[in-house]
């Protein structure tokens, strides 16, 4: 199955070639975008690889619609939420669900972990993810709001680090950095509440 992160996009249209080619031109990045289905405009799969061909990831483009695997995709994943904490945060993703109209799954490849490689695998997904409004989901994480704060708890037990994070009070995001760590810390955000002594963003 391998290790996915996903950009959950409102953007129906497919992100051209060009475009993450020039990300990755202007970034300084030396990388090879293989297309494995489709074409340079409207493609379904990509390879992302190193000049020597040490595959980076391997990228789908799922459109949402009736009977697409995009929507299925979205279904397990709200299936998900009854047990998630914080259940604010589970609810604002409920609601957000119905605007995605596509999802780019990223599966990391061995070559994420030489020459630079996740950050050119980052650099492809954040560019898509800022193209309009979007959400990105890790596995073994969660998910993020828009503004890329972490706002649902999908973490294993022994995790650990700071990390941004984000809750709902009154409609509005308060976004701050909490110690994944701390028993404290992950109490107050299960409740959906900020931790005591937190940095603010």
């Amino acid at each position: 199955m391998g290790y996915y992160t996903r950009v959950l996009t409102t953007e129906e249209r497919c992100v051209p070639i060009r475009d993450l080619q020039q990300v990755l031109t202007k970034a300084g990045f030396d990388a090879v975008i293989d297309i494995e289905d489709g074409d340079s405009d409207s493609w379904q799969q990509l390879t992302l690889k190193h000049p020597d061909g040490t595959e980076i990831a391997a990228i789908e483009r799922n459109p949402v619609g009736a009977d697409t695997l995009g929507a299925e995709e979205l279904e397990e994943f709200a299936a998900e939420f009854d047990e998630a904490r914080p259940q604010s945060g589970a609810d604002w993703l409920r609601s957000f669900f119905p605007r995605v109209r596509c999802i780019y799954a990223f599966r990391h490849l061995s070559g994420t972990e030489k020459k630079r490689g996740f950050e050119i695998l980052s650099a492809v997904k954040n560019s898509i993810w800022a193209r309009s409004p979007a959400i990105i989901q890790a596995d073994g994480e969660g998910f993020t709001n828009e503004d890329g704060y972490h706002i649902l708890w999908q973490f294993s037990d022994r995790v650990s680090g700071t990390w941004w994070m984000g809750v709902l009070r009154d409609s509005r995001w308060i976004h701050f950095q909490m110690d994944l760590g701390s028993r404290s810390h992950r109490e107050a955000f299960w409740r959906g509440e900020i931790p005591a002594g937190v940095k603010m963003a």
